[in-house]
């Protein structure tokens, strides 16, 4: 039988590190936006995005453009790519942060 604890563990920490990932990701997409689409970065709210009087609309918007997928007829190829990146990291970040809650209702059964 495996430790529900330790499994728990391993899969927050895991979690942790791929939020962690995600925000770096969205930084550096944000700074390509800055200087290849600044049309695109304004309207996500480029300049406030990560500060805590940020507008919230605007950053739906952003993940909005990236899980439909709408970067695919982005004129920039570095930006399709990263978009791409991070479209799969979410999912992954979602998946994990699933089998985390997963494991919480085993510790508590």
């Amino acid at each position: 039988m495996f430790n529900t604890t330790a499994l728990f563990w391993a899969v927050f920490l895991s979690c942790i590190i791929n939020i962690i990932r995600y925000f770096s990701s969205l930084r550096v997409l944000l700074s390509i936006l800055r200087e290849s689409d600044p049309l695109l970065y304004q309207s996500v709210d480029g300049n406030g995005f990560f500060k805590a009087n940020g507008q919230f609309d605007k950053q739906i918007r952003l993940v909005r453009y990236i899980n439909s997928q709408r970067y695919i007829n982005h004129h920039d190829p570095e930006v399709v790519l990263l978009c791409e990146r991070m479209r799969k990291q979410f999912i992954l970040t979602e998946m994990l942060c699933g089998v985390v809650l997963l494991c919480l209702v085993a510790m508590v059964i």
